[in-house]
């Protein structure tokens, strides 16, 4: 009895290990802009938002793998930096909690349980896989030599509409990337005043990251910029996908949250955290929210 008590234990202890090297919570970022796409795809199709419950577990699954297969590919590739920056040193990949090789093998299993998945969806979804996973995992080699990393970090969230859309639709419209490129400059805006916590690490050990090389006014700005940008697009995303008025309504509340974060950081620089985990998690559920009341309506 104790033994089996132990090992239940040990198993819980390893799967919260590896859902702290994942950083589980962080999928809420994607995973709302995914049943987005989803829904907007199968009400134009079948005139009705519920795409069913086997997409549904699917586009869940596929999400997963995905995020996992590039934190897990992160992780492994960042031992190096990650052991130096006082901010990572906690993490598992670095402590020992989670092995090198358990790593390698999680990759592999997520990679393996993406295209599986793939398949099951649609024959363009399995086409895409691997080129998927490859943009995924290039993310992490991006900041060793250019400054653009927090736009491929864009750029792979930002692959998740375009995803939920195949998964319907088996095809991609043009509602569905502006949709996509709403959420690349989101996301690499929010990465760039995250990245300000780790400005000083950057410039120490060569780092090539947007704040390191032009300072924290020129980021800040830039991050505005950004996230200006991806508020035209998803106005676009609206228009071009006939959505109505709560369509616009998602983007506004969208402003709102986007100028609280930049508010948040601009009057103390300790509020970063809850500016990235807290106002970013809930703008991808409220705008899921609208979009569902639209569609409802």
């Amino acid at each position: 009895m104790q033994k089996n008590t132990t090992k239940e234990k040990s198993w819980r202890q390893k799967l919260n290990d590896f859902s702290e090297l994942v950083m589980f919570q962080h999928s809420v970022f994607s995973l709302p802009f995914i049943f987005i796409a989803m829904i907007v795809a199968s009400a134009q199709l079948y005139h009705g938002g519920w795409f069913g419950w086997r997409l549904l577990f699917l586009g869940a699954l596929a999400a997963l793998s995905a995020r996992n297969f590039a934190m897990g590919v992160n992780r492994y590739l960042d031992q190096d930096i990650d052991k130096l920056n006082p901010r990572t040193q906690n993490r598992p990949s670095v402590d020992g909690r989670v092995s090198q090789k358990q790593m390698i093998r999680f990759v592999m299993f997520n990679a393996v349980a993406f295209v599986v998945v793939a398949y099951f969806i649609n024959t363009l979804a399995l086409m895409l896989s691997v080129p998927i996973l490859l943009v995924l995992g290039a993310y992490t080699l991006f900041k060793r030599f250019s400054s653009l990393a927090h736009l491929m970090l864009g750029v792979s969230l930002g692959l998740a509409p375009i995803a939920g859309d195949i998964a319907v639709s088996a095809t991609v419209h043009l509602w569905s990337l502006y949709l996509a490129i709403g959420v690349a400059f989101w996301v690499a805006g929010f990465d760039l005043l995250y990245s300000l916590q780790d400005i000083t690490f950057d410039k120490i050990h060569g780092l090539h990251s947007i704040p390191s090389k032009f300072g924290v006014s020129h980021t800040m700005w830039l991050a505005k910029g950004f996230h200006l940008v991806s508020l035209l697009f998803w106005s676009l995303f609206t228009l071009e996908a006939s959505l109505g008025s709560w369509g616009f309504i998602a983007v506004f509340i969208a402003f709102v949250l986007l100028s609280y974060e930049h508010y948040l950081i601009h009057q103390d620089f300790k509020k970063i955290n809850k500016a990235f985990f807290v106002v970013n998690g809930y703008l991808g559920f409220i705008y899921l929210g609208c979009i569902i009341i639209e569609v409802a309506l």
